[in-house]
């Protein structure tokens, strides 16, 4: 039986682990030169800093991950730096490309584990050379040992901006001020639900506390504004506005930005799975079940790709799917474990709940947005762009959802096909046509998901 597992980040190594172990060899692919995925992103060779310096309060996770790895590496078709550009079904078949060399693989069954990338909401100077997303300001400590910036500020919510605000004090990195666009009484509000994992709460409030034993200015309720500075490629203030509604402005050399996660669901969508809109997390997820099946047959989901749930959830749904997989192919199951996995998970569902609660997207700075400021930045199409090509009385008409508005002006045709823009992008839309973002849809996925070298011509003789 031919399995491919796609992502080597939590819920890969899980996955894999669960298939080897019932005797099977099956191809795994990872975009990364190395797994471990976003979160225990492994560093290059060479690189000094210690697993407890590198990942903190996580390191004895990263390191147990690692080391799962390592040791199944040999006992599957083991292929880093390697992108999967397509995939279809009935055959399945997988497009790949490494090294500029574009191949072709079959599978009668794959998991994917595809993972997520950073939401943003754009802001008017968010394009400055010195802006970027939270997750890249952790790559950069973790694959290259550097921070963004010497004086740097982060803004946004969720659990991610607290942990990079920690890792970056850890490190030694200079940090300006953590602006948490989340209002105190909001979070305080779902605390009831957040002890379903006591483990994680305590992380989350050990990380905000040593931020103000250790002095870093800490604003919840903020607004971000402005970035500005007086060279037109450089970042030397943030403007924001407290919770009481005073202005601000802070200097700095760098900025972090993000509002949580989305899922990388480009693959499942290409592979057939239905894709509908959860109003808790606000995102578009792929249409899974518990076990990590999918309408489609041969088609199985798991990790942060399937919907946002963390690493502990990305474990426990790489190893249930593989399970599930498993009993589809008629080969043994464990039963105890399928039992102790499902029951983690719902509590793990319900943990989430409280913290999408606690943390929601901030879709009305999004439908507050200046129209001067730059949306899609691959395009350089700006809020009042699609603001004006969703007016019923603009050149074209109406243009009630997402994919009209993206061939009217462009937005979500440049290199990222609309990963960073399209969440926000349909927050301007829906708040101009009154509508729920749901009724707005999403930027439809095509091939290749990312994009690909093209063929240089040989040399002529």
């Amino acid at each position: 039986m031919r399995v491919a597992v796609v992502g080597a980040g939590p819920a890969g190594v899980r996955a894999v682990g669960q298939l080897v172990r019932a005797g099977l060899h099956p191809l795994w692919i990872d975009e990364a030169p190395d797994g471990g995925g976003r979160i225990y992103q492994r560093p290059p060779p060479g690189f000094r800093r210690s697993p407890q310096a590198l990942y903190g309060l996580e390191a004895r996770k990263a390191t147990a991950l690692h080391a799962a790895l390592d040791a199944l590496k040999p006992r599957a078709d083991w292929r880093p730096d390697t992108l999967v550009w397509n995939i279809a079904t009935h055959p399945g078949r997988l497009n790949l490309m490494r090294d500029g060399v574009a191949t072709e693989q079959g599978f009668d069954a794959a998991i994917l584990c595809t993972g997520a990338m950073d939401r943003v909401v754009p802001l008017p100077g968010w394009t400055r050379p010195g802006v970027t997303t939270l997750g890249a300001a952790q790559i950069a400590l973790k694959a290259q040992g550097c921070a963004i910036g010497r004086r740097v500020a982060l803004v946004g919510s969720g659990p991610l901006l607290w942990l990079v605000a920690y890792q970056y004090l850890k490190a030694g990195a200079g940090l300006a001020a953590v602006l948490d666009t989340t209002a105190f009484r909001r979070k305080l509000q779902a605390l009831r639900g957040l002890p379903h994992d006591p483990a994680t709460l305590a992380k989350g409030l050990f990380y905000v506390a040593r931020l103000r034993a250790a002095g870093i200015p800490v604003a919840e309720g903020a607004t971000p504004l402005a970035i500005e500075g007086e060279a037109p490629d450089a970042v030397g203030a943030l403007r924001w506005r407290d919770a009481a509604g005073r202005e601000h402005r802070l200097e700095c050399d760098a900025v972090g930005l993000g509002w949580g996660v989305r899922p990388e669901l480009q693959l499942a969508d290409l592979a057939g799975v239905p894709i509908g809109f959860d109003p808790m997390q606000h995102n578009w997820v792929p249409q899974r079940d518990l076990t990590g099946r999918t309408p489609v047959d041969g088609i199985y989901l798991a990790g942060d790709g399937a919907g946002i749930g963390g690493a502990a959830v990305a474990e426990l749904a790489g190893a249930r799917a593989a399970q599930a997989l498993l009993a589809d192919a008629g080969l043994p199951v464990d039963t105890a474990l399928v039992a102790r996995l499902e029951r983690r998970l719902l509590r793990q569902a319900r943990f989430r709940t409280a913290l999408e609660r606690a943390f929601p997207f901030p879709a009305h700075l999004a439908a507050a947005m200046p129209d001067e400021t730059i949306l899609c930045r691959c395009e350089s199409v700006t809020a009042g762009e699609l603001r004006a090509a969703a007016a019923p009385d603009g050149p074209h008409g109406a243009s009630p959802e997402v994919n009209r508005a993206k061939a009217f002006t462009r937005i979500g045709m440049g290199r990222c096909q609309g990963r960073v823009c399209g969440a926000a992008a349909a927050e301007v839309l829906a708040a101009r046509l009154g509508c729920d973002t749901a009724a707005i849809g999403r930027l439809r996925g095509q091939p290749p998901v990312k994009p690909l070298p093209i063929p240089q011509p040989e040399a002529a003789p």
